[in-house]
């Protein structure tokens, strides 16, 4: 199949990516604890909607879009898992100190991708410049137990979701006028 005759996959990856990130740092900023619903979220939408959505870039021979989707698709996973697991007897809880680690690997990976970004659309660079700052404030915040540093890094992923969920439409309502209904 010709890669012009397939569908962009991307809006697909940033609603999983966008929605998921705002729920889980509504709970991050202090307005309710995690839930089935975020954790359903984790899995599937986040999770494995990214991933399809990673394959589907794979498909169109887009390196960037495969790496994001699928990475953070798995992201979602790990960090189900990294929850349920002691809940399920699987393993033991993973200390706080330990948690904020597993973070900044995934703050500098961010780091990484937000080079990639140059010369992309400025709503893009905004989305990785965003989730960076967004690990490395969970990342403190696990490392110091600060209460304020987790609510600030709430607010902040909400913010760096909203922007996900906003490229994404934009791309959706793009491809279904033919022309640009929102700037991105």
């Amino acid at each position: 199949m010709d890669n012009a005759m397939t569908a962009n996959p991307a809006p697909l990856g940033l609603m999983g990516f966008g929605m998921t990130t705002i729920l889980l740092n509504i709970h991050n900023a202090g307005f309710f604890p995690i839930s089935a619903m975020i954790l359903a979220m984790g899995i599937f939408y986040g999770g494995a909607a990214q991933i399809i959505a990673g394959i589907m870039e794979f498909k169109k021979g887009n390196t960037f879009g495969f790496t994001a989707f699928t990475s953070y698709g798995f992201f979602w996973l790990t960090l189900v898992f990294i929850i349920m697991a002691p809940k399920l007897g699987l393993a033991e809880a993973t200390p706080h100190a330990f948690m904020g680690w597993y973070l900044l690997v995934w703050g500098l990976f961010t780091f990484f991708m937000f080079l990639g970004t140059a010369g992309k659309s400025p709503v893009l660079r905004f989305i990785f410049g965003s989730l960076v700052i967004l690990f490395l404030l969970l990342a403190i915040r696990d490392w110091t137990g600060s209460e304020f540093i987790g609510m600030v890094a709430g607010f902040e992923g909400i913010i760096c979701g909203a922007s996900a969920c906003y490229l994404g439409m934009a791309e959706v309502l793009h491809a279904a006028q033919s022309k640009k209904v929102l700037p991105y």
